[in-house]
């Protein structure tokens, strides 16, 4: 045990030293965040404002298609669509003309058949879909009129149906809107935290292995310590590093909320009016308000519980796969080769990735139980289905089993280890690590 904890120290240090991860530990942060807003603005980019002559021979739509900052709705005399339709080829600033006939006997089906849009240009998908949406709506309002309802019936027509379900087992109200958005949410981010983690820190090891190998450095370590011990020491080591960037990510990110938060309220303390024009002023948008029901619904959950959960199968997911990671990195030369064998680590990782994106409209069902079972793919499914609550046999039955399989899984990589880290020039093959594993 000695050696373990010497050759994790001296891999732990030896990684937190290096430039590349204290560069990557304070901006990984913000590179995802500004990534982010680089892809929202990409998005903003290639937005632009369509402007369309319109001509109403049915008189349903006049001044009804209202214009907004995507989409600008001009109402030409219907005298004019001969010359219209002559010079839209060579407009500027007109992207198109849309030609809406006459309702006869209303029949609707007719007039959405010779209903036409003439354009001078690409507009792409999405702009012709929002003018059928702004047409379907009035349609649907002139077919509804047309049966002698007004407009407050109307309106109650269109009134959503929201269904309060309660458990009779667990004798409480089941999860609103808000409430699974929030354990979706927080489901699909540990998931995917876990599922990066190990597979960026499995390739670490795999690497720091294949590297030690190749400089022959390893031949003077195997002089003084087991195989064995070098191997878990290098895996508890790289364990070590990725802890200590996760809390320093984690210390990062409640700071930034506090800080936000404390912005949010400043912002609406200093707003021209007391509080109900405040509220007026930022009711299409309220960041406090819905970090505040975002709050209120997390602490509602069964942290402790939650945490416990996530570090527990993290560590021994992490361990599990890093066991493989460090035999594959033992029985190649290079890099090229780990190819053949790292998808053996990665498959069943994405198995339990995107079977667990399933796995949140019904966290109870088959495919669920299995996933976060079975343990190559339990240590992202069980996290996947956490937030959302686990029978405490499951998750008892499920780390038994995965503890099990890290155990037997260290065991076959430390005996792949033994003879793989003083095989030079001989490409190993299945049938080859199948013997080493034997012996």
């Amino acid at each position: 045990m000695k050696n373990i904890i010497l050759i994790a120290k001296r891999e732990f240090l030896t990684q937190v030293r290096k430039k590349s991860f204290i560069i990557l530990t304070l901006l990984a942060p913000l590179l995802i965040v500004g990534f982010g807003a680089l892809i929202a603005l990409m998005f903003k980019a290639n937005e632009s404002t369509h402007s369309f002559n319109v001509i109403d021979k049915s008189g349903l739509f006049q001044n009804k298609l209202k214009s907004d900052e995507n989409l600008k709705y001009i109402y030409l005399p219907e005298a004019n669509e001969a010359s219209l339709k002559a010079a839209l080829r060579d407009m500027q600033g007109i992207d198109g003309l849309l030609i809406i006939p006459k309702l006869e006997n209303n029949d609707f089906s007719k007039l959405e058949e010779e209903t036409k849009l003439l354009v001078n240009k690409k507009i792409g998908f999405g702009t012709k879909n929002n003018i059928s949406i702004d047409l379907e709506k009035i349609i649907r309002s002139e077919k509804i009129k047309a049966l002698g309802l007004n407009e407050t019936q109307i309106k109650d027509i269109d009134k959503g149906f929201t269904l309060k379900a309660e458990n009779v087992v667990d004798e409480k109200t089941e999860d609103n809107d808000m409430v699974f958005s929030v354990k979706y949410g927080l489901s699909m981010v540990l998931m995917y935290v876990v599922f990066m983690f190990i597979i960026i820190y499995g390739v670490r090891v795999m690497r720091s292995v294949l590297e030690e190998k190749n400089n022959r450095v390893v031949e003077i370590i195997i002089s003084s310590v087991k195989p064995f011990e070098l191997m878990m020491g290098k895996i508890i080591g790289v364990t070590m590093v990725a802890l200590t960037q996760f809390i320093i990510w984690i210390t990062m990110s409640v700071v930034a909320a506090l800080f936000l938060n404390t912005g949010f309220a400043a912002m609406n303390e200093n707003l021209p009016v007391g509080g109900e024009e405040a509220a007026v002023v930022t009711k299409a948008f309220d960041p406090q308000n819905l970090a505040a029901e975002v709050s209120h619904t997390l602490l509602e959950m069964n942290f402790p519980l939650i945490i416990f959960v996530f570090i527990v199968f993290f560590l021994l997911g992490y361990i599990f796969y890093s066991a493989m990671y460090a035999a594959i990195g033992s029985a190649v030369d290079n890099e090229t080769e780990t190819q053949q064998f790292t998808l053996f680590a990665i498959l069943p990782l994405m198995i339990g990735m995107y079977g667990s994106i399933t796995v949140t409209n019904n966290p109870e069902g088959p495919m669920a139980f299995w996933l976060s079972i079975i343990p190559f793919t339990s240590p992202v499914a069980m996290i996947a289905r956490i937030p959302f609550g686990v029978p405490a046999w499951q998750i008892v039955l499920s780390t038994a089993l995965l503890i099990g399989a890290t155990f037997l899984m260290v065991f076959i990589a430390s005996k792949v280890y033994k003879v793989g880290i003083l095989m030079y020039g001989n490409k190993a093959t299945l049938k080859e690590l199948w013997k080493w594993i034997k012996n």
